[in-house]
């Protein structure tokens, strides 16, 4: 499971949430969430929650009579999840597989995938199943980071993983960003039976204002920390600080800025 690069479990969970979120996922997930809300569906369901980080912007978003299904296939991103939300609001969390959905044909008015798809094994199947538990009409949103280019805290942490490790170097940081082509993933998602397919290139802009503490959750927040542990010969620490050290380098000290750029489809079930 070293290398399993959708294993988020142990502390993974928490470095993810407090390192990452607020820098990498929390402006998008507010942008996902008014785009979805848009639409005023009564039932939505999230694949890929993680966190809750976009849930938690859903359900701010959402009319209060809207039902909130959020879902991931790690038990562990769910705990913390659960955590952000207050007893009686309109919000439920089961694990699930995205590939093979737990519900029923046309459970859902709008199905929700902020940065998760790269992370499915059978990316067909997911836009399948996607389909299949929309109602007619409903409305299927998912988001993907583009390439190392365009976000280069990715790029920088992959090449400093291959410097440290040239024999076998971890490769997590490219999962992440191995979906950037748009002509794939939308004639995936016409496959599957979806139309009316809008797209559209998201730029932003984050301030860092803990470098080192962006560093520390680049390495322990996410399935890297397995994959050097599993090597072994590098201290974990090292690598934080080598980060750190780069992403001064390219986002300036203390706040850094730096740049972010992902990938929106909008499709709708024919």
């Amino acid at each position: 499971m070293a290398d399993d690069a959708a294993s988020f479990t142990g502390s993974i969970p928490q470095y993810y949430d407090q390192g990452l979120g607020p820098v990498i996922f929390a402006g998008y997930a507010a942008d996902m969430a008014q785009r979805v809300a848009a639409g005023r569906p009564a039932r939505v369901l999230e694949t890929a929650a993680g966190t809750g980080i976009v849930t938690r912007k859903l359900r701010d978003a959402l009319s209060p009579n809207a039902k909130l299904t959020a879902t991931d296939l790690n038990p562990p991103m769910l705990d913390l999840a659960r955590a952000k939300f207050r007893p009686g609001e309109q919000v439920s969390f089961q694990p699930a597989d995205a590939t093979a959905l737990p519900f029923a044909d046309a459970s859902f008015d709008a199905i929700v995938c902020q940065f998760g798809l790269m992370f499915f094994p059978d990316k067909a199947a997911s836009f399948s199943e996607a389909r299949r538990a929309l109602a007619p009409g409903g409305r299927y949103v998912l988001s993907v980071w583009d390439s190392h280019r365009h976000n280069p805290f990715g790029r920088i942490a992959h090449e400093m993983a291959g410097r440290l490790f040239p024999v076998d170097p971890p490769q997590f940081y490219n999962v992440p960003f191995s979906c950037h082509q748009i002509d794939p993933i939308k004639e995936l998602l016409i496959t599957a039976g979806f139309d009316r397919i809008d797209i559209a290139v998201i730029r932003q802009e984050r301030e860092l204002p803990d470098i080192a503490n962006f560093a520390r959750a680049a390495v322990y927040g996410n399935p890297l920390i397995d994959q050097v542990r599993e090597r072994g010969g590098v201290d974990p620490d090292r690598i934080v600080d080598a980060l750190a050290q780069e992403f001064r380098r390219e986002f300036g000290d203390d706040p850094g800025r730096m740049p972010l750029q992902a990938i929106v489809f909008s499709a709708v079930k024919r």
